[in-house]
């Protein structure tokens, strides 16, 4: 059904790095199912020369022009809001940081230029943390994990088999599982998008007049451009919210279709 497409959810130009991936699909949660893959087929992991060593950062390490800097140093508080990287002296322009204390799992990692993580994150592979992503103190990148430019994975948040597109926000004590979150949409603190299903019944979404049945355990939330959801939100499992929606805070979003621009509260 028309109303189910990814472009119904998502904006994307012809040569969007992952037009290819929606493309192929003709309802939204189907992506769910190509995460994992499409890691797998475009990932170029940087991290081998940093965790030659052991997974537990133990220094201010760079990535710059695709070179491994150790004993870097660094300002958080740069221009912009950016951090600002130099060794010797020299700023760095567009270095990756990774700060000690972060723990890189394995190997199958790709950080983007401009990427910071910091203490106390865990990333494990196969994931891609786009140019300008934030991995804050206390997050856990579980891997099939997507990020896109300029997301915030942030703090005690944990994520898993799910992509994020440009601007896709989640800054505080989130969990993310089986999910799709389009670009600027902002999560509030505490936001839980659920993602296992609990009894035996497919998903029913219905829209338009017609039902479409859906029969994944494991599904949390597809979550289109520039929705915000309020702090302590919960998802159940199942959930597709269109673009421009707003969910009002402490509430409960029912499995089901929300059509764009709703205001979401309980029923």
């Amino acid at each position: 059904m028309e109303c189910f497409h990814p472009n119904k959810f998502f904006s994307l130009t012809p040569n969007h790095p992952l037009a290819e991936m929606v493309g192929a699909v003709e309802c939204v949660w189907e992506l769910l199912l190509s995460i994992k893959s499409t890691v797998g087929q475009i990932i170029n992991p940087n991290v081998s020369e940093i965790i030659k060593n052991g997974s537990l950062v133990t220094q201010p390490t760079a990535i710059h022009n695709g070179r491994t800097v150790f004993g870097v140093s660094f300002q958080l508080d740069g221009p912009e809001g950016r951090f600002v990287c130099l060794k010797d002296g020299q700023v760095l322009n567009r270095a990756a940081l990774v700060l000690p204390g972060a723990f890189l799992a394995d190997e199958k990692i790709e950080i983007g230029h401009g990427v910071l993580i910091e203490p106390g994150a865990m990333v494990k592979g196969p994931t891609i943390l786009g140019p300008g992503t934030e991995v804050r103190q206390g997050a856990y990148v579980r891997g099939s994990v997507i990020a896109l430019s300029d997301c915030v994975i942030g703090h005690a948040t944990e994520v898993k088999n799910t992509l994020m597109f440009k601007g896709a926000k989640a800054g505080h004590f989130a969990y993310l599982g089986d999910s799709v979150l389009g670009q600027d949409v902002n999560l509030g603190a505490g936001t839980k998008l659920a993602n296992l299903k609990m009894v035996g019944t497919p998903f029913r979404f219905v829209a338009d007049g017609t039902a479409k049945l859906v029969d994944l355990r494991k599904f949390g939330a597809i979550i289109g451009d520039r929705v915000e959801t309020g702090c302590n939100c919960v998802t159940s499992p199942g959930v597709l919210i269109s673009p421009g929606c707003k969910v009002l805070p402490n509430v409960t979003v029912k499995s089901g279709y929300y059509p764009s621009n709703t205001l979401i509260r309980e029923k």
